[in-house]
């Protein structure tokens, strides 16, 4: 459900899919081939910081985050799952998930600002918005 005080920033907006919406957050796959990375944003209006949310919130969003993680784990194997809210330059509250592999295209440097996105054909696209989604549902 979308509240009327929410707008997704313009730049999560070009750069990701909606996979799904669970009770806090819409859950967005970043179009980027080479790093398979989840993107949490509160559907709040306003929210900059993780403590904005106040307590409730902030443990829906980490029950939530769990999920996404779990989901994206079970479809991109790991060695190690990269989970952070850093806002510096989208300053909405928003939480990454990025499966990170020895030797991917960033390794062990961080995927920001690592290169340019390679986004997923539109077939493909649709394939994993569906793979996570049927996942993180379920």
């Amino acid at each position: 459900m979308k509240r009327a005080d929410f707008i997704l920033d313009p730049r999560l907006q070009a750069d990701t899919r909606l996979i799904t919406s669970l009770a806090l957050c819409d859950i967005l796959l970043m179009n980027d081939t080479r790093f398979p990375w989840l993107i949490l944003v509160p559907r709040r209006g306003g929210l900059v910081e993780v403590d904005d949310l106040g307590t409730d919130g902030q443990a829906l969003l980490w029950h939530e985050v769990h999920r996404a993680a779990a989901a994206l784990r079970n479809i991109a194997p790991c060695d190690k799952l990269n989970i952070g809210a850093l806002g510096n330059i989208v300053r909405q509250l928003h939480v990454h998930v990025v499966a990170r592999r020895d030797g991917d295209a960033a390794w062990p440097a961080p995927v920001w600002g690592s290169g340019a996105a390679t986004p997923y054909p539109d077939d493909v696209l649709a394939e994993r918005v569906e793979q996570l989604r049927t996942r993180i549902l379920n």
